[in-house]
């Protein structure tokens, strides 16, 4: 018995020490780019050029003031891809869990046809809607206007079935109806009751969407064209030039100043999420 209890701590132990290791090397994988990026963005051309460093340099304001140079405005752009990211973040979010809510809460006969057509939408890709999408804007006079950066995201099928998914899984009807017998409104259960439970899954669906906003270069590129309405990605794309002009530091530098604001947003809610993970471990 002895020696049973033995080999079994033994192995649990080999197991942990296994779990450890591919936890903490998965961990180094994932942050290698972005330190390499950062790092990147203290060095000069000619050291990039020369090779893979894992170490800072002492060019940090040298690139920060090439970037400058460049008429490249980082308030600028971080004030326009702020004001798209958390617009199209906010209607990504809550009108998908409004949708999700009125899929799960209400029993009507087009329901499941009106779901499958959601489910349909996901598989068209925008850049296949592109010229059409810019005609429109161009005969509504939306162009160089941060609207139609914003509004769209309204509707955004995969955000609508992650959050019927869930509310499938944790919302329990009889709460609504319990709110419905009190005289409560429908958008006042929603947002009183409703969205407090949906917050992990709200928290995750926000990071997605406020880093895919941010980083979305495509659609802006079509719409923007005036200088003072440009967004990070957009300032960062017009940084490189010619391929014996090009400052691969001031680039680094303005990719660095890009990502910053997605690790800020991440740390914020990721609070969120790992409370609702450790709300559904000590579910019954």
């Amino acid at each position: 018995m002895e020696k049973n209890r033995e080999s079994s701590k033994v192995t649990q132990t080999v197991n942990k020490t296994i779990i450890y290791v591919v936890c903490i090397a998965l961990a180094v994988l994932s942050i290698l780019p972005f330190w390499i990026m950062f790092v990147n963005a203290t060095r000069s051309t000619p050291e990039i050029q020369s090779g893979l460093s894992l170490l800072p340099s002492s060019h940090m304001m040298g690139n920060l003031k090439v970037l400058l140079d460049k008429s490249f405005d980082p308030l600028q752009g971080f004030m326009n891809s702020f004001i798209i990211a958390s617009g199209a973040t906010l209607c990504t979010v809550y009108f998908s869990s409004l949708a999700a809510y009125g899929l799960v809460t209400y029993s009507w006969k087009l329901r499941g046809a009106f779901f499958t057509f959601i489910m349909c939408v996901m598989m068209i890709p925008s850049q296949a809607s592109a010229i059409g999408f810019y005609q429109f804007m161009y005969k509504l006079h939306w162009t160089n206007n941060f609207l139609p950066l914003i509004l769209p995201a309204i509707a955004a099928p995969a955000v609508v079935f992650f959050m019927r998914q869930y509310l499938l899984a944790t919302l329990s009807i009889e709460i609504v109806e319990a709110a419905r017998v009190d005289g409560s409104g429908e958008f006042r259960t929603f947002n009183r009751i409703i969205m407090p439970l949906m917050m992990p899954a709200i928290a995750t669906q926000a990071i997605f969407a406020f880093v895919a906003n941010w980083n979305n270069l495509f659609m802006p590129l079509i719409l923007l064209t005036q200088k003072e309405k440009y967004t990070m990605p957009i300032m960062v794309s017009l940084l490189r030039g010619d391929i014996y002009k090009t400052e691969f530091g001031s680039i680094y530098m303005g990719l660095a100043l890009t990502a910053l604001p997605l690790f800020v947003v991440y740390f914020l809610l990721s609070r969120y999420i790992i409370a609702g993970v450790a709300l559904g471990g000590v579910k019954e």
